[in-house]
């Protein structure tokens, strides 16, 4: 890597989603690790965005504002990025809506199938505090179990019995949809981890290239090519479709805070001699869009 190149991690989540840091620490921890250019992609929530966009001063880190949407349809489940929206939008509000109320529903139907299935009850106080989080889900019901003793860690938690739910695709925002509100928005729609799937699914080739193609079909403008969780197999699968379809190109760790044993800037862009035309292009396209004025450039920015 350049000296001169930019640390960037354009997927993180807070204490908005199911990440461990509040907005506040986590730009604390950004500025610890050097980062100079950071996006805040909370599951189905743009408040600590909303936050973030009001606390980072001209000395930087640089900002983007984000989200991730849990979509499914007919052929499958994703999770769509979108960056560099207006958070002052009704288009990204009201998909924020409609998916926070797709989360508080399939919770309800977990809860009741855990009583059904398991017999495992949670005390109201417990069930007063899930649900008077910002956007419930898995790894808080998880960490809940673990307290009461009904599965040893978060992680057996969710495999062994949260996932055994079987959730209707109805209860899920359409990838369509959170494109167009993306979109709606101003901002830059773009394709989670492309090469995961539902579970342990993992998509690759042509079945890959087909389910971009489809979502770009809707308006899908990038993809996120460097990711803590590939190989390098991966990633280069990713960037092929990428270059083949001139679409953009993000990088991300997926940091959850304690949540995840994810450090911040894993992204995989460490080593890398050249950045792929379109990373560049995105750092380009979203200059004028960042909140703060870190000095810190890529050779692609200048």
């Amino acid at each position: 890597m350049t000296e001169n190149r930019l640390i960037l991690d354009l997927h993180m989540h807070s204490t908005f989603s199911d990440g461990t840091d509040t907005p506040a620490e986590l730009l604390k921890n950004v500025r610890e690790a050097g980062i100079g250019l950071f996006s805040l992609t909370d599951h189905d929530a743009i408040l600590g965005c909303a936050e973030l966009c009001g606390s980072i001063g001209p000395d930087g880190p640089s900002f983007l504002t984000g989200v991730e949407f849990s979509c499914k349809d007919e052929e499958g489940k994703y999770h769509i990025l979108g960056y560099a929206y207006d958070p002052d939008s009704e288009a990204i509000r009201s998909v924020v809506e409609l998916g926070h109320g797709y989360r508080i529903k399939k919770m309800n139907v977990r809860l009741e199938y855990l009583l059904e299935h398991f017999g495992f009850r949670f005390p109201e106080d417990e069930i007063r505090a899930l649900y008077a989080l910002p956007n419930p889900g898995k790894p808080h019901l998880g960490n809940i179990m673990v307290r009461l003793g009904y599965a040893q860690s978060k992680e057996q938690a969710i495999k062994d019995f949260i996932n055994k739910v079987r959730v209707s695709k109805e209860d899920y925002v359409r990838p369509e949809e959170a494109i167009r509100g993306i979109l709606g928005a101003g901002g830059i729609p773009v394709l989670a981890h492309p090469c995961y799937g539902d579970g342990d699914q993992l998509i690759l080739g042509e079945e890959l290239e087909e389910r971009v193609g489809r979502l770009v079909g809707f308006g899908l403008l990038g993809l996120e090519g460097y990711y803590s969780g590939f190989t390098s197999l991966l990633t280069d699968q990713v960037l092929s479709i990428a270059a083949k379809k001139d679409l953009y190109v993000t990088a991300g760790s997926d940091y959850h805070g304690k949540n995840k044993l994810i450090p911040l800037a894993d992204t995989g862009l460490d080593g890398e001699d050249e950045l792929p035309e379109g990373l560049l292009r995105f750092l380009r396209d979203t200059e004028s869009r960042r909140y703060g004025a870190s000095e810190k450039r890529t050779e692609g920015d200048r």
